[in-house]
């Protein structure tokens, strides 16, 4: 079973007064429901947009604020002042509200009809007037929110609402994530560490520790009629090696392999948990460190980090459910190599066994081949090249008095020779600007080493999620320099570090 992020709705909140009359506010009411409409035709997002009777009073835009903060199923508010909507009426409103908002400044049609524009035309459609009193507002009270002007008909204020929504959906999935860590930390790594008291409180998502001998006999109580359909399905998902396959001399790896994923998969699917993390120095009772299993449970949407890296797990998951339904993929992934050609420089990604393979240029290849550490039988995983295209890679760190993330927008290519020894899916990029101003800038910052890789992402969904968690991002692009950007950090230092004292 996927782990599919839950249906959300996005509520849509249009602003005026009883000033107007009756007859004005039945038609801003018509064409907010227009507004509404338009926008919910062009979205493609995981929740749905619902409509809500305009307000025209403190009382009734509190009490909205308010249960948009008490239901679940709302991800987020969109608000749209159609005439002016004085502000005082949204301070109570604004001050309760706990879901992310968007201003959309926007208004019913794109075109004026200048021949026949008189004063009641002006005073039902003055977003222009209404929009900047709501603004104000919001900047006065310290709102968090994003901003998008624009007609509601046009692709990039699509793109853009778009955008904030599926962050939207992300932030949802944090507030009730529940991470299963399978062990600690590897053993002496710094950055792996967190306090995971501060991401509940931040993120919402509630991070606990399980032995892995509580998992191990959900693996060895899988039937081999689950094992036999379970190997099935790899066979005609993926181009298993010679060995693994019946009557191979490592097809018992193979079945072994399947025992630990349904063994996961019901340890998961009982507990809630929306991600996990393994640990090599701690497999307790299993035989295998898990490879295969962990890719399909991620190409399922579940978060993943390895070496017990909950912070990684966490953020995987959230981008997970901001993608949902999107081309491309996203995975758990590790700068691992360079090729430092002078001209050309890229980045080698890959990981032990823990790669998704949403993220693969063609069908997987399904292979066993030894582990150089962990002590345990081989496992078995999916090999393969990530599919070319842009992206982003984002790593979330701990700096003790805050959050950072940390976001580089690369550009995944084809490897530039074949790689026929190296029994892993991997990935390489070209980073943005170039090699070593995104390594000089990713030090710098003190992003980790463990990454989520995303294709179905960009920068406008971490900026946006960033905003919505009011958690700080560095970002490197194509316009980036290490001088700049080593300017970014401090101002970024000094403003957190006087907001958290306010």
């Amino acid at each position: 079973m996927a782990a599919e992020p839950a249906p959300g709705e996005i509520w849509f909140l249009t602003g005026s007064q009883h000033l107007y009359g009756d007859g004005v506010l039945r038609q801003v009411a018509e064409q907010s429901r227009g507004v509404a409409d338009l926008l919910a035709a062009q979205l493609d997002l995981p929740a749905r947009l619902v409509w809500k009777p305009v307000l025209t009073g403190a009382d009734a835009i509190r009490r909205i604020c308010l249960d948009a903060g008490a239901d679940d199923r709302c991800i987020g508010v969109i608000a749209w002042m159609h005439t002016f909507s004085p502000a005082k009426m949204w301070i109570a409103g604004l001050d309760a509200l706990r879901k992310p908002l968007l201003h959309l400044h926007t208004q019913a049609h794109a075109d004026l009809p200048w021949s026949t524009i008189d004063m009641d035309f002006m005073n039902l459609n003055q977003a222009a007037h209404g929009d900047r009193e709501f603004g104000f507002a919001q900047t006065r009270l310290g709102t968090a929110r994003k901003t998008v002007a624009g007609y509601a008909g046009d692709q990039d204020t699509v793109r853009r609402v778009a955008s904030w929504a599926r962050a939207a959906a992300g932030r949802a999935e944090l507030a009730r994530l529940r991470v299963a860590r399978f062990g600690d930390t590897m053993r002496d790594v710094a950055v792996t560490e967190g306090d995971t008291v501060e991401a509940e409180l931040r993120f919402g998502a509630s991070v606990n520790t399980y032995g892995v001998n509580d998992l191990v006999p959900l693996v060895d109580a899988a039937s081999d009629a689950e094992v036999d359909g379970l190997v099935a399905e790899y066979a005609a998902a993926y181009r298993l090696a010679p060995a693994l396959r019946p009557g191979g001399g490592r097809h018992a790896s193979l079945r072994y392999a399947a025992r630990i994923e349904l063994g996961l998969r019901a340890f998961l699917l009982d507990g809630g948990f929306g991600a996990f993390t393994t640990n090599f120095q701690d497999l307790g009772g299993l035989r295998q460190l898990p490879g295969i299993a962990v890719q399909r449970l991620m190409a399922d949407g579940y978060g993943f980090g390895a070496e017990g890296d909950w912070k990684t797990a966490v953020l995987l998951r959230a981008l997970k459910a901001a993608a949902h339904g999107l081309p491309g993929g996203t995975s758990f992934m590790e700068d691992y190599t360079y090729h430092l050609d002078a001209e050309r420089s890229l980045i080698l990604g890959a990981h032990m066994l823990e790669v998704c393979p949403s993220i693969a240029a063609g069908v997987p290849s399904c292979e066993v081949h030894p582990l150089s550490i962990g002590g345990r039988e081989d496992p078995v995983r999916l090999v393969f090249d990530a599919a070319p295209g842009p992206g982003v890679v984002v790593g979330l760190t701990d700096l003790g008095d805050r959050f950072r993330l940390v976001a580089d927008e690369i550009d995944v290519v084809p490897p530039p020779e074949p790689l026929p020894r190296l029994p892993v899916a991997r990935a390489v990029w070209r980073p943005r600007p170039d090699l070593r101003t995104s390594a000089e800038s990713w030090l710098t910052a003190g992003g980790p080493h463990h990454t989520v890789l995303s294709t179905a992402l960009g920068a406008e969904e971490l900026d946006d999620l960033a905003e919505m968690l009011r958690t700080e991002l560095v970002l490197i692009d194509a316009g980036t320099t290490a001088r700049r950007l080593r300017q970014e950090l401090r101002w970024n230092q000094a403003y957190h570090r006087l907001a958290g004292g306010l």
